[in-house]
């Protein structure tokens, strides 16, 4: 027993081998609780959270999981150490692990908060839906990395203050610079304004089919610096939000109908009678077409074309929807169709009628030549 006190009574580099021995058992203990408490989230808590309705028990679970098991094991070194009483010359390890220790709280802090804002994110997206607030997809995107933003610049700069640096000399030295930095930051401040704009403004949402300036498309992310438009084509075009902002905007989404306007032409040979039949017989087709708005429409004979006789159909359908909107018109043109065939009409097409005179030659008296 004297020879095994002896021997824990060794020194290495300051530090007897029984404090190293004892640091080791922290640790050893610190990974057993640290597997006990892996084990008492799988065993109890994952199983608890799933029985419940809401999802929102399940995320906070697993947002603390691995911060908390870190945060144990880091409670575990920072014990080991102070057992160690590690020197202060030549080196101060003492401080040196105290910052180290410090910077992984701070990690660990970090970590579970910026895990939660996926379950913040979460009850309001639940939140907007409910309320019909204005806070909907577009809005969300922006709050979540905002929000992930501010947790990370938050965490650096405390670590950097753990680490013992100034942050007060930090903030002058970018003071100096700040001048260069706004210039050099001026596009991109520009964008996140034009993303604030756009919010604000709300010209289009997540979805919205748009047209701005020559890009027309389906908007599919806002961004802190840009707006994504997935062409018809399926590519992608990523338009500065600085610049779409000031865009004119066609949001073909908001439209509450689509509009039908036809000219339909037929031949000079239709007599007035029957141009009458077809005006009212089209406005009758139009009032009974289960595809077209009933509160406005308009069929008129407008036009002496150039080679046709030209009736005006003008009407809205009740759909939006592109594909829907074709059918309708597809629908509306084939009946109209039908309806000038039963009535004996043609459809005119460009043509051109060219008369040709054949005067008598009659040679003019010699004698009566340059009077007039």
């Amino acid at each position: 027993m004297e020879e095994i006190l002896t021997f824990l009574d060794q020194t290495f580099l300051g530090i007897s081998l029984g404090q190293f021995a004892a640091a080791f058992g922290v640790l050893i203990l610190t990974l057993i609780c640290k597997k006990i408490l892996g084990y008492l989230f799988k065993r109890f808590l994952n199983p608890l959270t799933e029985k419940t309705a809401t999802l929102y028990d399940d995320q906070l679970v697993n947002s603390l999981k691995k911060p908390l098991e870190l945060l144990v094991l880091t409670a575990g070194l920072f014990v080991a150490f102070s057992i160690l009483q590690l020197p202060t010359e030549p080196y101060n390890l003492k401080l040196l692990t105290n910052s180290a220790l410090k910077v992984l709280v701070t990690f660990c802090g970090g970590w579970a908060l910026f895990n939660m804002i996926d379950l913040l994110d979460t009850w309001l997206e639940h939140w907007s839906k409910e309320t019909e607030s204005v806070l909907d997809k577009q809005l969300l995107p922006f709050i979540r990395k905002t929000l992930k933003t501010f947790i990370v610049v938050m965490a650096i700069i405390m670590v950097i203050q753990n680490l013992g640096y100034s942050i007060s000399g930090l903030l002058a030295s970018l003071g100096i610079g700040g001048l260069a930095v706004a210039l050099a930051s001026r596009d991109a401040l520009s964008n996140i304004f034009g993303s604030i704009m756009i919010i604000l403004d709300r010209p289009f949402k997540i979805g919205d089919w748009v047209k701005a300036g020559d890009m027309e498309g389906t908007i599919e992310e806002i961004g802190f610096r840009s707006t994504r438009i997935r062409t018809f084509a399926t590519s992608l075009i990523t338009v500065p939000n600085n610049l779409i902002a000031n865009l004119p905007i066609d949001n073909f989404s908001r439209m509450p109908q689509r509009r039908i306007k036809l000219t339909i032409g037929v031949t000079y040979a239709t007599s007035s009678a029957q141009m009458t039949a077809a005006v009212e017989q089209i406005r009758t087709l139009l009032r009974t077409h289960p595809a077209i708005d009933q509160e406005f429409f308009l069929v008129n004979f407008t036009d002496f074309g150039s080679s046709s006789l030209d009736i005006m159909v003008y009407c809205f359908t009740t759909t939006t929807v592109w594909g829907e909107y074709l059918e309708a018109r597809q629908s509306l043109s084939l009946q109209i169709m039908e309806l000038l065939e039963q009535m004996g009409l043609e459809i005119a097409f460009p043509s051109r009628t060219v008369y040709l005179a054949n005067p008598t030659d009659e040679p003019v008296p010699a004698e009566n030549e340059g009077q007039s």
